[in-house]
């Protein structure tokens, strides 16, 4: 019968223990337990009985010599404390073997780590907020990993932080901010800690909870953000806003807004297209009391400063893909009345030859689940899903030919869809 291999790689060794301590590192047990350093009665973690496997009786019997080996390497273990007890076997006789591994203080993790550095700058962050800024300390003492890797920017980033508590409305650009070793860039750069650390100190009154992402970073603090722009063109000859331009325009999100003050354009205008593509926004056909706007993919932010939008009877016109329809769907959530536009299964079928592939569907861990589309759009999105007319089918917007999309917009001026809603 063949002898089994004794299973040397389970029994315990330095690389194993170490392990173990590199798990209470990276969960900032260490250097929690610095923080109680001046006060060594009140540690809990110390001394530490570490997970420790020695070997089966069996293999004491019969594979004694890497037994003997293993031995020999534990007893050259430095930094850790070996407690031994006095085995009788029945066949090899009275033996003293390792029976558990301790470590005793938290100076031997870190040197058997090599993390005295860190914990010293560690330590030093902790002085330097309970120094400025002690309303931290008990997020910085739950959240120690992340405190270390901000060390070589934590002095700057309490200077802003403490700049901010005094200036409760700043009202002025980030750029704007004086304070030695930071400027625009480096708030750029380090806009997740400083917004964690914000939300931690301020009042509540003082924070925009609405601004959620990292670009609404200045809007949340009360600074001033870079304006938002809504590009658009009218599409009626008779309308204007400015003196002789019909053209290209782009405004303020703010100045597009007070459109609705300028009587002689606002009273008439009801009709606005949405619509992805540039080319498409460009040579988009006149239209009667309408304007065609350049949209911006999933950005609609600039339309949550835009009110009268909600009076008006809005065409979104995208992609026919899981995305065209996923945008449709966040534009909804915002202007409930939308209407899609050549997004439908008879604007697909007529332009079989012009479908092509989603690249990126491969890389969409799970379909998203669309609440504000239509009973046909669902059933049309559905079938981009199931892959019922070709796998990730996509028919991009601009493949969509210019008569066919003069037709539509020819019946639907003929409805009458024009009118405010």
């Amino acid at each position: 019968m063949t002898k089994t291999a004794p299973n040397v790689s389970s029994w315990g060794d330095k690389k194993s223990l170490l392990a173990q301590l590199e798990k209470f590192w990276s969960r900032g047990i260490l250097l929690q337990e610095a923080l109680q350093s001046e006060n060594p009665q009140s540690s809990e973690l110390f001394p530490k009985r570490l997970t420790f496997k020695t070997p089966s009786s069996r293999a004491l019997a019969e594979e004694f010599d890497q037994v003997r080996s293993w031995l020999v390497q534990i007893k050259q273990l430095d930094g850790f404390r070996v407690e031994y007890k006095t085995v009788q076997h029945r066949v090899m006789g009275q033996h003293r073997l390792p029976s558990e591994v301790w470590l005793d203080d938290l100076d031997s993790a870190i040197a058997l780590l090599g993390q005295q550095k860190n914990q010293a700058r560690f330590l030093r962050q902790y002085q330097q907020t309970q120094t400025h800024l002690p309303e931290l300390l008990p997020w910085l003492y739950q959240q120690p990993i992340k405190v270390l890797a901000h060390a070589d920017v934590w002095p700057q980033l309490l200077d802003f932080i403490l700049w901010r508590q005094q200036h409760p409305i700043p009202g002025i650009y980030l750029r704007q901010v004086s304070l030695p070793g930071i400027d625009s860039k480096f708030i750029e750069q380090h806009k997740a800690i400083l917004t964690t650390l914000l939300d931690q100190v301020l009042p509540e009154e003082q924070i925009n909870t609405d601004m959620t992402s990292a670009k609404r970073f200045a809007e949340r603090y009360g600074f001033l953000a870079k304006p938002e722009y809504i590009r658009f063109r009218i599409l009626d000859p008779q309308l204007s806003v400015l003196p002789n331009v019909q053209g290209d325009i782009s405004l303020t999100a703010a100045d597009f807004n007070a459109l609705q003050h300028q009587a002689d354009f606002f009273q008439r205008l009801d009709h606005i297209f949405i619509t992805e593509n540039e080319i498409n926004f460009l040579t988009f056909p006149a239209y009667k009391n309408a304007l065609v706007i350049f949209g911006a993919g999933y950005g609609f932010s600039a339309f949550e400063h835009v009110t009268w939008l909600s009076k008006m009877n809005i065409f979104y016109w995208g992609d026919i893909d899981t995305d065209g329809f996923a945008i449709l769907n966040q534009l909804r959530h915002k202007l409930p009345q939308v209407h899609s536009l050549l997004m439908d299964e008879d604007a697909l079928l007529a332009h079989q030859a012009f479908w092509g592939s989603d690249d990126k569907a491969g890389n969409k861990t799970k379909p998203q689940e669309l609440l504000h589309l239509t009973t046909d759009e669902q059933n049309l999105y559905q079938a981009l899903l199931s892959h019922r007319y070709q796998q990730s089918l996509r028919l991009e917007q601009e493949r969509v030919q210019f008569s066919y999309l003069n037709k539509v917009l020819q019946g639907l001026s003929e409805s009458g869809q024009n009118n405010h809603e």
